[in-house]
């Protein structure tokens, strides 16, 4: 029987990357985002685009209405969408903050809270949420971000003990380095908000040290690849990691005390001022 597979992010980066691969696939894959004009291509690869903005509650049950009335499953939700503000804590407008955890934790949570008694019902689910290496790793400038990311952690771990019982499983993707409109979008709002303050230093060190980390950064076919290997996985692993630096920098992290690692990232901001 052929699943029907959520996607949102599914406009730009690993959203789209994960909606055409799973098409091409054979799953019935319905790709969401707030643009929807970026995802007129998608109709191609006979993905159906629906308009989501995972910060407004109408939007959210508008949108699994629309695909369980049409589908009467959603055997695979993929929580892609995403914010990635840049910026020090001290700069940062308390309002793009709330913004941030909005979209990456609350808008994520909601969605799953919508799936859930569908999946219930049919005993059969797989909730796929994109964290990040930032979901265990941080960097200067960062707080909000990691904030969100280490929630997404948090929120997969306890939600995997509750509802493993009713056949849904829970998978963590923790991306590195991909390629992504995010970082560039993220480095521009820094540029803004901590460019000429008492962190414009560290701000040139963290933007250069991004640009130079761009270069290397993955295709995300790499992680499109990463979640269909665990949404078709019978006992997936509750994390996979991948892209440019993972799997290297989650070691160092468990391997370094905190002052280390501490000392490891910001001598990379130094080589980047």
């Amino acid at each position: 029987m052929v699943k029907t597979v959520l996607v949102t992010g599914a406009s730009a980066g690993i959203g789209k990357a994960t909606a055409i691969y799973l098409a091409q696939n054979g799953y019935n894959v319905y790709g969401a985002a707030r643009r929807t004009e970026k995802m007129q291509d998608l109709k191609k690869h006979g993905i159906k685009p629906i308009s989501l903005d995972v910060t407004k509650e109408e939007s959210l049950v508008a949108c699994i209405k629309q695909i369980l009335e049409e589908t009467g499953s959603i055997d695979v939700l993929i929580n892609n969408a995403g914010s990635g503000y840049y910026g020090a804590l001290e700069d940062m407008p308390m309002s793009d903050a709330k913004y941030q955890l909005e979209v990456n934790v609350f808008g994520v949570a909601r969605l799953i809270q919508l799936v859930l008694p569908a999946m219930r019902k049919n005993n059969y689910g797989k909730i796929v949420n994109i964290s990040s290496v930032g979901g265990k790793v941080t960097l200067p400038m960062g707080a909000w971000y990691h904030a969100s990311k280490f929630a997404i952690e948090g929120l997969s771990d306890a939600l995997r003990k509750e509802v493993k019982s009713f056949g849904i499983d829970v998978i963590v993707i923790e991306p590195g380095g991909t390629k992504s409109e995010m970082t560039g979008l993220g480095t521009e709002y820094m540029s803004r908000v901590s460019g000429n303050t008492g962190y414009s230093t560290l701000a040139k060190g963290v933007i250069n040290m991004y640009a130079a980390l761009e270069k290397n950064a993955a295709d995300p076919i790499v992680i499109a690849k990463l979640i269909k290997q665990g949404i078709e996985s019978n006992s997936p692993k509750t994390r996979y990691v991948g892209a440019s630096g993972a799997k290297m920098m989650l070691f160092l992290r468990k391997m370094l005390s905190d002052k280390m690692f501490d000392k490891l990232i910001m001598s990379q901001m130094k080589s980047g001022i």
